[in-house]
């Protein structure tokens, strides 16, 4: 798993009770899952198709720094499959879990899923720096 970025918990990002509102929480896990899918496969023309089973297991708060930690589960003829752990990066505990989450590579114009041409292999064998 690789924690590739960071997210500061803003008041804006807080639900009626004080802790980061799930709902923004799925919103960070699809933007960032987008952009580690765009760059593994090195397209644009990615679509979320679903994300399977979403896990909350210990609240952030204000102030809190997490951090996306991804990985890729399963590569499709045109899909990637990937999972997203974010943690709170101070004490590394797991706040969600978002396995299952489908990309489909799609052509720009006709909208069709098109070969991402990418092997599970080839995109094990990435080297991606990871922030300090």
């Amino acid at each position: 798993m690789r924690f590739l970025s960071r997210r500061l918990v803003m008041p804006n990002d807080l639900n009626f009770a004080g802790s980061l509102f799930g709902g923004r929480i799925l919103e960070w896990i699809d933007e960032e899952a987008y952009i580690f899918a765009a760059c593994q496969l090195d397209a644009k023309s990615l679509v979320t198709k679903h994300i399977g089973a979403i896990s909350f297991e210990t609240s952030a708060y204000q102030g809190d720094v997490v951090e996306f930690g991804l990985g890729v589960k399963h590569v499709g003829r045109s899909s990637l499959a990937l999972t997203c752990v974010v943690r709170n990066k101070q004490t590394k505990q797991n706040i969600c879990v978002a396995d299952d989450i489908v990309f489909v590579h799609i052509d720009p114009e006709t909208r069709l899923p098109q070969p991402h041409g990418k092997t599970k292999a080839e995109l094990e064998s990435i080297k991606i720096e990871t922030p300090e």
